[in-house]
Protein backbone atom coordinates (compact mmCIF):
# COMPACT_ATOMS: atom_id res chain seq x y z
CA UNK A 1 0.00 0.00 0.00
CA UNK A 2 1.16 3.93 -1.05
CA UNK A 3 -0.17 6.47 1.46
CA UNK A 4 -0.60 9.47 -1.14
CA UNK A 5 0.27 12.62 0.99
CA UNK A 6 -1.34 16.12 0.78
CA UNK A 7 0.23 18.70 2.71
CA UNK A 8 -1.59 22.19 3.39
CA UNK A 9 0.84 24.87 4.14
CA UNK A 10 4.23 25.89 3.11
CA UNK A 11 5.68 28.25 4.97
CA UNK A 12 8.74 27.29 7.68
CA UNK A 13 6.84 24.08 9.33
CA UNK A 14 6.22 23.25 5.60
CA UNK A 15 9.81 22.57 4.59
CA UNK A 16 10.53 20.85 8.15
CA UNK A 17 7.74 18.68 7.43
CA UNK A 18 8.56 17.78 4.09
CA UNK A 19 12.43 17.09 5.31
CA UNK A 20 10.39 14.32 7.29
CA UNK A 21 8.15 13.09 4.73
CA UNK A 22 11.17 12.80 2.68
CA UNK A 23 13.83 11.47 4.70
CA UNK A 24 11.98 8.71 6.49
CA UNK A 25 11.37 6.68 3.71
CA UNK A 26 14.95 7.00 2.91
CA UNK A 27 16.28 5.69 5.72
CA UNK A 28 13.40 3.39 7.63
CA UNK A 29 12.19 0.45 6.42
CA UNK A 30 8.36 1.56 6.53
CA UNK A 31 5.76 -0.74 6.81
CA UNK A 32 3.92 1.53 3.75
CA UNK A 33 5.70 3.12 1.20
CA UNK A 34 5.27 6.87 1.07
CA UNK A 35 4.34 9.98 -2.09
CA UNK A 36 4.35 13.52 -1.40
CA UNK A 37 1.54 13.95 -3.89
CA UNK A 38 1.05 17.09 -3.37
CA UNK A 39 1.00 20.54 -1.08
CA UNK A 40 -1.84 23.35 -1.31
CA UNK A 41 -1.14 26.97 -0.84
CA UNK A 42 -2.87 30.07 -1.46
CA UNK A 43 -0.27 31.86 -3.65
CA UNK A 44 0.05 29.71 -7.18
CA UNK A 45 3.53 30.80 -8.17
CA UNK A 46 4.75 30.47 -4.35
CA UNK A 47 3.58 26.69 -3.60
CA UNK A 48 4.56 25.82 -7.56
CA UNK A 49 8.04 26.50 -6.76
CA UNK A 50 8.28 24.90 -3.25
CA UNK A 51 6.78 22.03 -4.62
CA UNK A 52 9.83 21.87 -6.77
CA UNK A 53 12.17 22.44 -4.10
CA UNK A 54 10.97 20.07 -1.37
CA UNK A 55 10.00 17.36 -4.00
CA UNK A 56 6.10 17.87 -4.10
CA UNK A 57 4.91 15.94 -7.12
CA UNK A 58 2.58 19.11 -7.69
CA UNK A 59 0.68 21.71 -6.71
CA UNK A 60 -2.68 22.89 -5.92
CA UNK A 61 -4.02 26.72 -4.23
CA UNK A 62 -7.45 24.72 -3.01
CA UNK A 63 -7.43 22.74 0.38
CA UNK A 64 -10.94 21.47 -0.25
CA UNK A 65 -10.26 20.40 -3.96
CA UNK A 66 -7.43 18.57 -2.48
CA UNK A 67 -9.17 16.56 0.56
CA UNK A 68 -11.78 15.62 -1.72
CA UNK A 69 -9.38 13.84 -4.11
CA UNK A 70 -9.91 9.96 -3.95
CA UNK A 71 -5.96 9.68 -4.48
CA UNK A 72 -5.10 11.27 -0.99
CA UNK A 73 -4.83 8.98 1.84
CA UNK A 74 -3.32 11.24 4.55
CA UNK A 75 -3.76 15.38 4.81
CA UNK A 76 -1.07 17.29 6.94
CA UNK A 77 -1.95 20.49 8.14
CA UNK A 78 1.19 23.03 8.54
CA UNK A 79 -0.94 26.48 8.19
CA UNK A 80 -1.56 29.53 10.88
CA UNK A 81 -3.92 27.83 14.09
CA UNK A 82 -6.70 29.79 12.73
CA UNK A 83 -7.50 27.19 10.23
CA UNK A 84 -6.38 23.91 11.97
CA UNK A 85 -10.09 22.99 13.08
CA UNK A 86 -11.63 23.65 9.45
CA UNK A 87 -9.52 21.53 7.56
CA UNK A 88 -8.36 18.88 10.38
CA UNK A 89 -12.32 18.14 10.51
CA UNK A 90 -13.11 18.56 7.10
CA UNK A 91 -10.23 15.71 6.12
CA UNK A 92 -11.44 13.47 8.42
CA UNK A 93 -14.90 13.25 7.78
CA UNK A 94 -13.77 12.75 3.84
CA UNK A 95 -11.95 9.77 5.50
CA UNK A 96 -8.13 11.10 5.32
CA UNK A 97 -5.62 10.20 7.72
CA UNK A 98 -4.24 13.86 9.48
CA UNK A 99 -1.28 15.58 10.91
CA UNK A 100 -1.70 18.78 12.41
CA UNK A 101 0.87 20.79 13.56
CA UNK A 102 0.67 22.19 17.49
CA UNK A 103 -1.04 23.84 19.29
CA UNK A 104 -4.35 21.88 17.77
CA UNK A 105 -6.17 24.55 17.48
CA UNK A 106 -6.91 28.49 18.54
CA UNK A 107 -8.99 27.76 20.91
CA UNK A 108 -10.50 25.07 23.24
CA UNK A 109 -14.13 24.76 21.44
CA UNK A 110 -11.97 23.96 18.55
CA UNK A 111 -9.81 21.76 20.06
CA UNK A 112 -12.85 19.91 21.05
CA UNK A 113 -14.86 19.91 18.06
CA UNK A 114 -11.26 18.26 16.36
CA UNK A 115 -10.97 15.55 18.90
CA UNK A 116 -14.62 14.90 18.87
CA UNK A 117 -14.35 14.55 14.93
CA UNK A 118 -11.21 12.01 15.25
CA UNK A 119 -13.20 10.16 17.66
CA UNK A 120 -15.68 9.67 15.49
CA UNK A 121 -13.20 8.93 12.30
CA UNK A 122 -11.06 6.20 14.90
CA UNK A 123 -14.39 4.11 14.98
CA UNK A 124 -13.69 4.25 10.68
CA UNK A 125 -10.26 3.00 11.12
CA UNK A 126 -8.63 6.87 10.44
CA UNK A 127 -6.08 8.48 12.62
CA UNK A 128 -5.05 11.41 13.91
CA UNK A 129 -1.84 13.05 15.63
CA UNK A 130 -0.30 15.96 16.69
CA UNK A 131 2.67 17.40 15.65
CA UNK A 132 4.20 17.40 18.90
CA UNK A 133 7.81 16.83 16.58
CA UNK A 134 10.17 17.89 20.66
CA UNK A 135 8.94 14.59 22.09
CA UNK A 136 10.57 12.66 18.95
CA UNK A 137 13.76 14.09 19.93
CA UNK A 138 16.19 10.66 21.17
CA UNK A 139 17.30 12.03 24.14
CA UNK A 140 13.74 13.57 25.13
CA UNK A 141 12.48 9.97 24.11
CA UNK A 142 15.15 8.37 26.23
CA UNK A 143 14.33 11.12 29.32
CA UNK A 144 10.39 9.90 29.07
CA UNK A 145 11.94 6.07 29.03
CA UNK A 146 14.23 6.31 32.40
CA UNK A 147 11.60 8.15 34.20
CA UNK A 148 9.02 5.09 33.63
CA UNK A 149 11.29 2.68 34.51
CA UNK A 150 11.84 4.31 37.91
CA UNK A 151 15.64 5.55 37.62
CA UNK A 152 14.82 8.75 39.02
CA UNK A 153 12.57 7.40 41.31
CA UNK A 154 9.06 9.58 42.25
CA UNK A 155 8.76 12.82 40.77
CA UNK A 156 8.83 15.49 42.61
CA UNK A 157 9.08 18.43 40.85
CA UNK A 158 9.77 19.67 37.03
CA UNK A 159 11.23 22.81 35.58
CA UNK A 160 10.45 23.61 31.90
CA UNK A 161 11.18 26.61 29.81
CA UNK A 162 11.29 27.60 26.17
CA UNK A 163 13.22 30.75 25.38
CA UNK A 164 13.78 32.79 22.37
CA UNK A 165 14.67 36.29 21.69
CA UNK A 166 12.98 37.33 18.30
CA UNK A 167 10.99 39.80 19.57
CA UNK A 168 13.11 41.74 21.36
CA UNK A 169 14.10 44.41 18.69
CA UNK A 170 10.84 46.71 19.20
CA UNK A 171 10.77 47.21 15.23
CA UNK A 172 10.26 43.96 14.76
CA UNK A 173 7.35 43.71 11.76
CA UNK A 174 3.75 42.24 13.14
CA UNK A 175 3.92 39.05 11.79
CA UNK A 176 0.62 36.46 12.20
CA UNK A 177 2.06 35.01 15.03
CA UNK A 178 1.87 38.52 17.13
CA UNK A 179 -2.48 38.40 15.79
CA UNK A 180 -4.57 36.70 18.27
CA UNK A 181 -7.16 35.97 15.41
CA UNK A 182 -4.38 34.05 13.57
CA UNK A 183 -2.14 32.92 16.39
CA UNK A 184 -4.59 32.27 19.33
CA UNK A 185 -2.18 33.57 21.40
CA UNK A 186 1.47 34.65 21.22
CA UNK A 187 4.59 32.52 23.59
CA UNK A 188 2.24 30.77 25.66
CA UNK A 189 0.65 28.95 22.77
CA UNK A 190 3.36 28.99 20.13
CA UNK A 191 6.27 27.59 22.58
CA UNK A 192 4.52 27.06 25.92
CA UNK A 193 2.85 24.40 24.29
CA UNK A 194 5.57 22.85 23.87
CA UNK A 195 6.78 22.69 27.10
CA UNK A 196 2.91 21.20 28.57
CA UNK A 197 2.91 18.37 26.02
CA UNK A 198 6.96 17.58 27.11
CA UNK A 199 6.34 17.75 30.45
CA UNK A 200 3.02 15.38 30.68
CA UNK A 201 4.69 12.67 27.47
CA UNK A 202 8.09 12.44 29.68
CA UNK A 203 6.10 12.33 33.29
CA UNK A 204 3.00 10.42 32.62
CA UNK A 205 1.18 12.68 34.05
CA UNK A 206 -1.52 15.50 33.56
CA UNK A 207 -1.12 19.27 34.56
CA UNK A 208 -4.33 19.18 36.47
CA UNK A 209 -4.26 23.16 37.95
CA UNK A 210 -2.31 26.17 37.16
CA UNK A 211 -1.32 29.81 38.23
CA UNK A 212 0.05 31.94 35.83
CA UNK A 213 0.51 35.51 34.61
CA UNK A 214 1.06 36.73 30.99
CA UNK A 215 2.49 39.91 29.91
CA UNK A 216 3.02 41.66 26.72
CA UNK A 217 6.22 43.87 26.37
CA UNK A 218 6.00 45.56 23.00
CA UNK A 219 2.42 46.65 23.07
CA UNK A 220 2.83 48.15 19.10
CA UNK A 221 4.71 47.06 15.86
CA UNK A 222 5.72 48.23 12.48
CA UNK A 223 3.06 46.85 9.84
CA UNK A 224 4.67 43.97 7.81
CA UNK A 225 4.99 44.03 4.21
CA UNK A 226 2.60 42.70 2.31
CA UNK A 227 4.83 39.03 1.43
CA UNK A 228 6.90 38.80 3.89
CA UNK A 229 7.88 36.00 6.21
CA UNK A 230 7.72 35.20 10.07
CA UNK A 231 11.10 37.87 10.36
CA UNK A 232 10.20 40.10 6.68
CA UNK A 233 10.71 43.85 6.21
CA UNK A 234 8.53 46.25 7.79
CA UNK A 235 5.55 48.16 5.77
CA UNK A 236 3.78 51.31 6.49
CA UNK A 237 2.21 52.42 9.89
CA UNK A 238 1.96 50.11 13.74
CA UNK A 239 -0.36 47.64 14.47
CA UNK A 240 -1.46 46.46 17.44
CA UNK A 241 -0.07 43.82 19.40
CA UNK A 242 -2.82 41.36 20.61
CA UNK A 243 -0.99 38.20 22.31
CA UNK A 244 1.34 37.74 24.97
CA UNK A 245 5.24 38.06 24.68
CA UNK A 246 5.96 36.07 27.46
CA UNK A 247 4.19 33.49 29.82
CA UNK A 248 5.17 32.53 33.19
CA UNK A 249 3.25 29.94 35.00
CA UNK A 250 3.19 27.23 37.99
CA UNK A 251 1.28 23.38 37.46
CA UNK A 252 0.38 20.66 39.90
CA UNK A 253 0.86 17.69 37.94
CA UNK A 254 -1.94 15.03 38.68
CA UNK A 255 0.83 12.79 40.75
CA UNK A 256 0.95 15.99 43.10
CA UNK A 257 4.32 17.24 42.55
CA UNK A 258 4.69 21.26 40.81
CA UNK A 259 6.37 21.78 38.06
CA UNK A 260 7.33 25.93 36.85
CA UNK A 261 6.94 27.12 33.11
CA UNK A 262 8.10 30.02 31.33
CA UNK A 263 7.80 30.56 27.70
CA UNK A 264 9.04 33.92 26.21
CA UNK A 265 10.55 35.81 23.24
CA UNK A 266 12.42 38.35 25.16
CA UNK A 267 15.13 35.87 26.41
CA UNK A 268 18.24 38.19 24.97
CA UNK A 269 20.51 35.62 23.63
CA UNK A 270 18.37 32.98 23.52
CA UNK A 271 17.30 31.89 20.01
CA UNK A 272 15.38 28.54 20.79
CA UNK A 273 16.74 27.05 24.24
CA UNK A 274 13.99 24.86 25.15
CA UNK A 275 14.70 22.95 28.26
CA UNK A 276 13.11 20.53 31.25
CA UNK A 277 14.65 19.23 34.21
CA UNK A 278 12.59 16.09 36.24
CA UNK A 279 14.07 15.99 40.07
CA UNK A 280 13.26 12.95 42.18
CA UNK A 281 13.76 10.96 45.04
CA UNK A 282 16.21 9.00 42.99
CA UNK A 283 17.66 11.07 41.09
CA UNK A 284 17.39 14.05 38.16
CA UNK A 285 17.21 14.22 34.51
CA UNK A 286 17.60 17.19 32.26
CA UNK A 287 17.71 17.80 28.56
CA UNK A 288 18.67 21.02 26.42
CA UNK A 289 17.44 21.54 23.01
CA UNK A 290 21.06 23.45 22.68
CA UNK A 291 22.39 20.11 22.91
CA UNK A 292 19.62 17.74 22.24
CA UNK A 293 22.27 14.93 20.91
CA UNK A 294 22.58 14.76 25.15
CA UNK A 295 20.33 13.74 28.30
CA UNK A 296 22.07 14.85 31.64
CA UNK A 297 21.83 12.17 34.42
CA UNK A 298 22.62 12.77 38.11
CA UNK A 299 22.19 9.43 40.17
CA UNK A 300 21.69 10.16 44.09
CA UNK A 301 22.30 6.29 44.64
CA UNK A 302 25.72 6.61 43.87
CA UNK A 303 28.55 6.86 46.29
CA UNK A 304 28.99 10.38 47.24
CA UNK A 305 32.32 10.75 45.48
CA UNK A 306 30.79 9.86 42.54
CA UNK A 307 27.81 12.42 42.27
CA UNK A 308 27.24 15.17 39.49
CA UNK A 309 25.53 15.53 36.85
CA UNK A 310 27.06 13.01 34.09
CA UNK A 311 26.45 13.34 29.88
CA UNK A 312 24.74 10.80 28.20
CA UNK A 313 25.71 10.97 24.87
CA UNK A 314 22.14 10.07 22.99
CA UNK A 315 23.92 8.61 19.61
CA UNK A 316 23.90 4.93 20.12
CA UNK A 317 22.23 2.58 17.96
CA UNK A 318 20.13 1.09 21.24
CA UNK A 319 18.97 4.96 21.83
CA UNK A 320 15.49 5.59 20.39
CA UNK A 321 15.25 5.93 16.86
CA UNK A 322 19.37 6.46 16.18
CA UNK A 323 19.71 2.93 14.82
CA UNK A 324 18.40 4.22 11.23
CA UNK A 325 21.42 7.28 11.27
CA UNK A 326 24.84 7.42 11.43
CA UNK A 327 27.68 5.47 13.51
CA UNK A 328 27.56 6.44 17.32
CA UNK A 329 28.87 10.04 17.65
CA UNK A 330 27.03 11.40 14.30
CA UNK A 331 25.03 13.84 15.89
CA UNK A 332 21.07 14.34 15.01
CA UNK A 333 19.47 17.50 14.22
CA UNK A 334 16.50 19.39 14.53
CA UNK A 335 15.26 18.59 11.26
CA UNK A 336 15.49 14.46 12.70
CA UNK A 337 12.33 14.88 14.67
CA UNK A 338 10.30 15.47 11.54
CA UNK A 339 11.44 11.99 10.12
CA UNK A 340 10.72 10.05 13.75
CA UNK A 341 7.13 12.06 13.25
CA UNK A 342 6.40 10.09 10.09
CA UNK A 343 8.07 6.86 11.28
CA UNK A 344 5.67 6.87 14.23
CA UNK A 345 2.68 7.97 11.86
CA UNK A 346 2.66 5.66 9.52
CA UNK A 347 3.74 2.54 11.45
CA UNK A 348 0.41 3.67 13.66
CA UNK A 349 -1.32 3.86 10.33
CA UNK A 350 -0.29 0.07 9.34
CA UNK A 351 -0.53 -1.49 12.29
CA UNK A 352 -4.29 -0.06 12.76
CA UNK A 353 -3.32 1.57 16.44
CA UNK A 354 -3.48 5.07 17.56
CA UNK A 355 -0.82 7.62 17.09
CA UNK A 356 0.45 9.76 19.95
CA UNK A 357 -0.04 12.29 20.87
CA UNK A 358 -3.53 11.84 19.82
CA UNK A 359 -6.24 15.09 19.20
CA UNK A 360 -7.30 14.18 22.99
CA UNK A 361 -3.63 14.71 24.19
CA UNK A 362 -3.66 18.22 22.21
CA UNK A 363 -7.45 19.03 23.86
CA UNK A 364 -5.30 18.33 27.30
CA UNK A 365 -2.83 20.76 26.30
CA UNK A 366 -5.03 23.51 25.28
CA UNK A 367 -7.25 23.33 28.10
CA UNK A 368 -3.64 23.70 30.19
CA UNK A 369 -3.40 26.69 27.69
CA UNK A 370 -6.65 28.51 28.51
CA UNK A 371 -6.31 27.82 31.97
CA UNK A 372 -3.27 30.28 32.23
CA UNK A 373 -5.02 32.27 30.64
CA UNK A 374 -7.88 32.79 32.59
CA UNK A 375 -5.38 32.83 35.94
CA UNK A 376 -3.29 35.63 34.53
CA UNK A 377 -7.28 37.65 34.04
CA UNK A 378 -7.98 36.42 37.58
CA UNK A 379 -4.87 37.99 39.51
CA UNK A 380 -2.87 34.76 39.12
CA UNK A 381 -5.89 32.75 40.73
CA UNK A 382 -5.25 29.06 40.61
CA UNK A 383 -7.62 27.25 37.85
CA UNK A 384 -8.66 23.73 37.20
CA UNK A 385 -7.73 22.30 34.45
CA UNK A 386 -10.72 20.66 32.63
CA UNK A 387 -10.53 16.56 32.10
CA UNK A 388 -10.86 15.68 28.44
CA UNK A 389 -14.30 14.44 27.46
CA UNK A 390 -14.47 10.27 27.29
CA UNK A 391 -15.80 10.77 23.53
CA UNK A 392 -12.42 13.11 22.74
CA UNK A 393 -10.28 9.82 24.45
CA UNK A 394 -11.23 7.00 21.83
Amino acid sequence: MTLRVAMIGYGFMGSAHSVGWRQAPAMFSLPEKVEMAVVVGRNADAVARAAEQWGWAESATDWREVIARDDIDLVDIVTPGDSHAEIAIAALEAGKHVLCEKPLANSVAEAEAMAEAAARAAERGVVAMVGFTYRRVPAVTLLRDLIAQGTIGEVQQVRAAYRQDWLVDPQMPLAWRLQKEHAGSGALGDIGAHILDMTQFVTGQTVDAVTGVLDTIVKQRPLQATGSGLSGSAGEGYGEVTVDDVAIFTGRLSGGALASFEATRFATGRKNALSIEVSGTAGALRFDLEDLNALQFYDRTAPEELQGFAKILVTEPTHPYVSAWWPAGHLLGYEHGFSHQVVDLVTAIAEGTHPHPTFAEGLSVQRALAAVEESSANDSAWVRVAVSDPVSAY
